[in-house]
């Protein structure tokens, strides 16, 4: 694996989404925009990656988080919640 910007944006993507999934587990009080929106910005960043590394199977995944995560923080902002 060469070390060129679209991996860097992909690694910065999944560091994202990891950093999401730890902080979901480890929050006393959830804020919804921030879990929502680091897995949004997490997936596009991956799915930028993925248009110049292409790899179906993962391309298909992270349209499916990215739709889960834009329909979480729409449903959060309409609510106003932040917990």
């Amino acid at each position: 694996m060469t070390f060129d910007l679209a991996n860097v944006i992909g690694l910065i993507g999944s560091a994202l989404m990891v950093i999401a999934y730890a902080y979901s587990n480890m929050a006393k009080i959830l804020n919804f925009i921030l879990f929502n929106l680091l897995n949004l910005i997490g997936s596009l960043l991956l799915l930028y990656s993925l248009t110049v590394h292409f790899n179906m199977a993962s391309l298909a995944l992270e349209v499916v988080w990215a739709l889960i995560a834009l329909i979480g923080l729409a449903k959060a902002l309409r609510k106003g919640e932040t917990s």
